[in-house]
């Protein structure tokens, strides 16, 4: 059966620009990579950035910098998950923090075995942490997240009210999300985020959750549109 695809046309007043990051490499990455069951391990619970993740949280943010992302961006909307914390602070942050300086820092030094110096919130977008847009939930540790007020001395800047209950309980030990359940999951968030008065904003989540979310989109496009929105890349631009 052919099908006839139409080109639609939107105000760009009516959009929204959405810069959309998943985490660097995490402990848990490189221990799945050798063997997958690493990731039913504890050790692995709420897995923090490798010294390559931090390389590559550096080279993001140089990016975002250099093309000027920096200076456009109204808000990030962070995954609560320790390894998406540090990478959106370590990415769209501001420089290293100062004692004495009248505001609170983004993260504090050395937080999550991360061994990186104290981040300013000084000259930066706003920080909200957002439950809806969290890694694939359910069976492996590393996706189950600590208590909101473990966070907070960590990521002292950081908004984490929008979250209802301190503890974590969307993970469960014997149910993993189904693929679909992260499509919905994602679609909520993003009707959300049509909330926000924010017009270009940065969200850092999970390859799972963006990959399920971004491939409901594309369906009344070319096939080459298509495969572009469900390609996996570290940072996608959006109109939306």
């Amino acid at each position: 059966m052919d099908v006839t695809i139409s080109p639609g046309l939107y105000p760009l007043h009516r959009c929204k620009t959405l810069h959309l990051a998943r985490n660097a490499q995490g402990v848990h990455n490189v221990a799945g990579d050798i063997d997958f069951s690493n990731y039913l391990s504890e050790e692995f619970f709420d897995a923090h950035l490798t010294p390559l993740g931090w390389q590559q949280v550096d080279n993001l943010r140089k990016h975002v910098h250099e093309t000027g992302l920096s200076k456009k961006i109204e808000l990030v909307i962070v995954s609560p998950l320790l390894r998406t914390l540090q990478t959106a602070v370590g990415v769209f942050g501001g420089e290293g923090y100062k004692d004495g300086v009248d505001v609170h820092p983004l993260m504090v030094e050395n937080a999550g075995k991360s061994i990186r110096p104290a981040i300013s919130s000084l000259y930066c977008p706003p920080f909200v942490a957002v439950e809806l847009c969290r890694e694939h939930l359910g069976v492996h540790p590393c996706d189950r997240r600590k208590s909101i007020s473990e966070y907070q001395p960590l990521f002292p800047a950081i908004d984490f009210s929008l979250i209802d209950c301190k503890e974590d309980s969307l993970w469960e030990a014997n149910y993993r999300e189904k693929d679909e359940e992260i499509a919905t999951r994602g679609l909520k968030f993003l009707n959300w985020l049509w909330t926000r008065e924010e017009r270009e904003i940065a969200v850092v989540s999970h390859s799972s959750f963006l990959y399920q979310t971004l491939g409901v989109f594309g369906n009344d496009c070319h096939p080459s549109v298509k495969s572009e929105i469900c390609t996996q890349r570290v940072l996608q631009n959006f109109n939306c």
